[in-house]
């Protein structure tokens, strides 16, 4: 009898040996099946056109590397900045690499920038006129307020013969530095987000890519001028000094210079945009 309760005994202790291996084993198998799908998340701001059409065309591929890609859009060109130096965003995209200088100068920052995408010509266009030289004496050109896109604008109106600037002021050139203006325009700085929307109210605008094409203007054919493609101001991933070489911002630099990616850009935008890779 005594040997027979032993060996029942014995058994028992087995069935929960065995019970508690088996569960082991299923806790190691969940833990694991955790472990492949948790996703770094990456959150990256951008105004809307063309900057998030671009990243959502990548959101996929990142997901594969283990990469939860998280949009934010924003209609400006100072909060997108002000977010990522406040760690609310590990990047942004949106801007060119003079504005980002500038901005990091005016507000003792020192985001940079990981990699060039794409060249966005910035353009004059105009819902009273369709040859530039019909623009009329005295007439009203709006310009974006920011310094460096303020900047590039005149640049722009000096290559279309418009105005002359101080001889080397390049893109940090003010309307102070017009020092010939032969058709006595008025310059106005708006807002580049509001530029749009002042065609009605004025005889013309120089209006960045990304307004423009959000306004279903397109460059290649609505610009009564526009920048060629030798324009230096590509449009950049940004990040905090020393996230450059983080692996999920290499990652993402390397899904968006691909060749999907240029290919997306001739076929969705047809030239108004240009691969800077």
């Amino acid at each position: 009898m005594k040997k027979l309760l032993f060996i029942i005994s014995a058994l028992v202790m087995m069935l929960f040996a065995f019970t508690g291996c088996g569960a082991n084993k299923d806790q190691a198998a969940d833990n694991s099946s955790s472990g492949s799908t948790e996703k770094t998340v990456l959150k990256i701001g951008a105004t809307p056109v063309p900057h998030a059409e671009i990243l959502e065309q990548v959101k996929d591929d990142l997901a594969k590397e283990g990469i939860d890609l998280q949009i934010q859009e924003f209609n400006d060109y100072v909060q997108p900045n002000m977010a990522l130096n406040d760690k609310e965003l590990d990047a942004n995209f949106f801007q060119h690499t003079p504005y980002l200088e500038n901005f990091d100068a005016e507000h003792n920052m020192t985001l940079v920038s990981a990699a060039g995408i794409h060249i966005e010509p910035m353009g004059l266009y105009s819902h009273k006129i369709k040859k530039l030289d019909e623009l009329k004496n005295d007439a009203q050109i709006a310009i974006p307020n920011d310094p460096t896109n303020g900047g590039r604008a005149l640049l722009l109106l000096q290559q279309a013969n418009l105005i002359k600037l101080k001889d080397g002021v390049g893109v940090k050139a003010t309307v102070q530095d017009i020092v010939d203006n032969p058709k006595n325009i008025k310059i106005q700085e708006i807002e580049a987000a509001q530029l749009p929307r002042s065609l009605d109210d004025v005889d013309a605008a120089v209006i960045n890519t990304n307004f423009a094409v959000q306004a279903s203007l397109t460059p290649t054919k609505d610009a009564l001028v526009i920048e060629d493609a030798s324009s230096p101001y590509a449009n950049i991933i940004a990040v905090r000094k020393g996230d450059e070489n983080r692996p999920e911002i290499k990652k993402l630099i390397t899904a968006l210079q691909s060749e999907k990616i240029k290919k997306f850009i001739a076929d969705k935008y047809k030239g108004a945009i240009i691969p800077a890779f």
